[in-house]
């Protein structure tokens, strides 16, 4: 489920990238002067995607992490063990190999375009490419983790954990994409890197957004330590078996009973 739900993302991301950066799309020559408009329906389509992950029944089960950074900000608030954590990153790595080559195989020419680039993550242009995307990895990283983990601790939010995590990944793909290419994910980027055989920047992707994510998590343990209620999962529907939680159906909160 975890490699599915990665691999549907990488997916995506590819064919979305094609239709609206290689030159001889009619979509892209329809909006060739403007890259940020071009980058709208790039973020509203993938993080309505994300969403869609983390409401689906496989999401259910899983949690939907589909990245390694978010697992083992998880597994360091020991809320996931440690076998589980690495076929998680076994599986989302998988996910996103098989994924990018499965691309590379029928789409080959269209997704070694420059202009697509096989959707390799890279910093922009410009001496400080590589330390801003570094920044702005932190930065989006650390946001998103935060925002998870205050959904998912909190009786009231923990529905919209999933609406959260997919609007933050659609402003960033729309805002954020030209300074560092939008990852915070060490999987995808892998993916994608080893699909196009392009390495220089991949450390920046392995190291600042599993950094901001961990970092998250010891801020929010150290600020709201008595409320770390939630679980591993991102929507912990009640009528869904957890892993995280001794195979117990649906979470930790108590069920309030109604007014006689």
């Amino acid at each position: 489920m975890e490699a599915a739900g990665l691999a549907g993302f990488i997916i995506g991301a590819g064919l979305l990238t094609m239709l609206l950066e290689h030159p001889d799309s009619p979509v892209h020559q329809s909006m060739r002067q403007s890259p940020l408009l071009r980058r709208v329906p790039l973020g509203l389509c993938l993080g309505g995607y994300i969403a869609g992950v983390v409401y689906s029944p496989w999401g259910q089960r899983s949690g939907a992490h589909i990245n390694p950074a978010v697992t083992w900000t998880f597994f360091r608030l020991g809320k996931i063990k440690l076998w589980d954590a690495l076929f998680y990153t076994l599986a989302q790595f998988a996910g996103a190999i098989v994924a990018a080559q499965l691309i590379k195989t029928m789409l080959g020419r269209w997704y070694a375009h420059p202009s697509v680039n096989y959707t390799v993550t890279m910093p922009g242009r410009g001496a400080t490419g590589p330390e801003l995307a570094f920044m702005a990895e932190f930065i989006i990283s650390f946001v998103l983790m935060f925002v998870v983990l205050i959904a998912v601790n909190s009786e009231r939010l923990e529905k919209l954990a999933g609406l959260f995590a997919g609007l933050l990944v659609g402003v960033y793909l729309i805002v954020e994409t030209p300074y560092s290419g939008m990852s915070m994910n060490p999987a995808r980027s892998f993916g994608s890197a080893l699909a196009g055989r392009q390495w220089p920047a991949l450390w920046i992707y392995f190291t600042s957004p599993p950094l901001a994510m961990l970092l998250a998590g010891e801020v929010y343990r150290r600020l709201r330590k008595s409320r770390m209620k939630g679980c591993a999962k991102l929507y912990h529907c009640r009528d869904k078996p957890c892993i995280f939680c001794d195979h117990k159906e649906g979470p930790q909160y108590p069920v309030k009973e109604a007014a006689a």
